[in-house]
């Protein structure tokens, strides 16, 4: 059964009427990139964005992830001594410069991982919640699955070049999507502009965090295979975007075309929420319930993201079975809700039930038979 509901979406454009342009994309140099809006998930610019290549630092976001992960769920705390094996502290490239045979607070460990870009601090992660570096990777490739990070494939915890590791600009998007809503408590970090331990102070390797006051993460990386790469997330009028670019020329190039992508971004398009979490959408009739109706609505927020300054309407398609039959539990997905724009779909979301339908009782159930029978028999 479809039901059309219509929408009408005006979207202002720095505040006048006038309608915004969108022009094509900034050419970036870039091997790959790709910008996509975080409360909408809408994809606004891609290049490759599929392609697997060398993460190299960019690596380390699913290292801290996984840490904070465990964090949160209280398997550790911020002032969980961690121990400096030789391996952690002899390990090559960039460093927090920790000493073996010492024990670091695991919360400094996340900021030498984050802030300092540290081989050395990702290491001994990696060895304290799982043994080793070898095993750590294991639990790195389960949270890839999990996260849905599909062309991702990881040999360590730092980055370092081996053979089948590798990700995607598509799959770093999706990673810092997850750091930024799975763990806001602990954003933050990503943010941090210097940090100093062992009288060393680091700078962070994100150079926009300095150029451009809406940049408030996440983090670099380079390697000679990988060229440089950026993964970063600006916030500008309660639109949040984020842009991952890899394979760039230079430490200012990533800056550089990273900024391109976000100026385009904030400047032709804007977000919208059409649809709050459990919202009553609509009600439909059903069958063998104590009650004949349900709720309908979507089980989290719908934003869409669009060009600044459209104007027109929005054919949003409720789809469900044409004979819904209780027992119907509350959140149990009962059909779709497609928007179309122009005819052309731009977003489908699961259709659920707001509240729970019980099934009648024996006789109720045996009139309802009865009744839909006919209703079927003569429409």
């Amino acid at each position: 059964m479809r039901y059309l509901l219509s929408l009408f979406l005006y979207v202002s454009a720095a505040c006048t009427s006038a309608a915004v342009i969108v022009p094509k994309a900034p050419d970036l140099d870039a091997r790959a990139f790709i910008l996509v809006d975080a409360e909408s998930g809408n994809v606004l610019v891609e290049q490759n964005a599929d392609e697997t290549l060398p993460p190299a630092s960019l690596t380390k976001m699913l290292t801290s992830y996984i840490a904070v992960h465990e964090l949160v769920t209280g398997n550790a705390s911020d002032d969980t001594m961690v121990p400096i094996s030789v391996n952690a502290w002899k390990k090559g490239g960039s460093k927090m410069f920790v000493r073996e045979g010492t024990e670091v607070p695991l919360i400094d460990l996340l900021r030498g991982i984050i802030v300092q870009s540290g081989n050395d601090a990702s290491v001994a992660v990696a060895e304290y919640f799982a043994g080793s570096e070898d095993a750590f990777a294991d639990w790195m490739n389960q949270y890839a699955i999990k996260l849905g990070m599909d062309n991702s494939h990881f040999m360590n915890a730092t980055g370092w070049p081996a053979e089948g590791h590798h990700s995607s600009a598509r799959d770093i998007a999706t990673l810092a999507l997850h750091i930024i809503k799975d763990h806001p408590d602990y954003y933050a970090l990503y943010s941090e502009k210097y940090f100093e331990y062992n009288d060393i102070r680091q700078p962070n390797r994100n150079k926009l965090l300095w150029r451009d006051s809406s940049v408030d993460g996440l983090k670099t990386g380079h390697t000679e295979a990988a060229g440089f790469c950026l993964a970063a997330s600006a916030v500008r009028d309660d639109m949040r975007l984020i842009a991952v670019v890899m394979g760039t020329r230079s430490d200012d190039a990533r800056a550089q075309e990273t900024q391109k992508l976000l100026a385009y971004g904030f400047r032709y398009f804007q977000t919208h929420k059409l649809y709050g979490a459990n919202d009553v959408l609509e009600q439909r009739k059903v069958w063998l319930g104590q009650q004949d109706q349900v709720e309908l609505g979507v089980q989290n927020d719908l934003y869409l993201t669009v060009p600044r300054g459209t104007e027109g309407d929005l054919d949003v398609e409720l789809i469900t079975d044409e004979y819904l039959k209780a027992p119907i539990a509350a959140g149990a997905v009962v059909g779709t809700l497609v928007v179309r724009k122009d005819g052309e779909k731009i977003d489908e979301r699961p259709l659920i039930a707001i509240s729970a339908v019980d099934e009648a009782g024996f006789f109720g159930r045996l009139l309802g038979e009865i009744q839909m029978f006919f209703t079927r028999l003569l429409g």
